[in-house]
């Protein structure tokens, strides 16, 4: 039992760890035309604060047409809201749950996954908090409305068919609210 624990912890640090590495060189997006910063964080499924700190910038005002603006290292030269298309996912399973988001600064929390993730180090980083009986620890994901994500976190009122996704700030958790969505447990 402990070495499947430890197995389990080995292999979800490893996938964080290749997370990390792959998604170190962000996709960048040129403004256009009619462009807000409020629009292309929609697009992006990240927040206005994210690409202001990321791009060094001081209002809003100064996104202007043309400017290259790095986007959070989550992002793979895409939107979010298009890393739906199955044929370029390797499913193994798929099913409905119940979906709730959370912070990295909720009360009480640590700012680090249970299986050891800094949350707090890149605000793009998409993990979800899972029922390991339902979905296992480290586990490979896409999550309708979220994108592709990793098990990575547990949480006390998560059990059975419910998960929480990570949002970067209080303002998006609550916009998300609590839906039902399809996860894809991915190879």
């Amino acid at each position: 039992m402990m070495l499947k624990k430890v197995l389990a912890l080995a292999s979800a640090i490893t996938f964080s760890c290749v997370l990390f590495v792959n998604t170190t060189f962000a996709a960048t997006h040129t403004v256009k035309s009619g462009e807000t910063l409020e629009k292309i964080s929609e697009k992006y499924e990240t927040t206005v604060d994210v690409l202001l700190d990321l791009n060094d910038l001081k209002s809003t005002e100064e996104a202007e047409l043309g400017l290259v603006l790095q986007l959070p290292s989550h992002i793979k030269n895409k939107p979010a809201v298009q890393i739906d298309e199955e044929e370029e996912l390797d499913v193994v399973k798929t099913f409905k749950v119940s979906a709730s988001a959370y912070t990295a600064y909720c009360t009480g929390c640590s700012g680090f996954s249970r299986t050891g993730i800094n949350l707090r180090k890149d605000p793009g980083i998409k993990v979800i908090s899972v029922d390991p009986k339902v979905i296992p620890l480290g586990t490979k994901v896409w999550v309708e409305g979220y994108g592709i994500a990793i098990a990575g976190d547990t949480g006390g009122s998560i059990k059975g068919n419910k998960i929480d996704i990570l949002v970067a700030d209080k303002a998006t958790a609550y916009k998300w609210g609590r839906r039902t969505v399809t996860v894809k447990i991915l190879k």
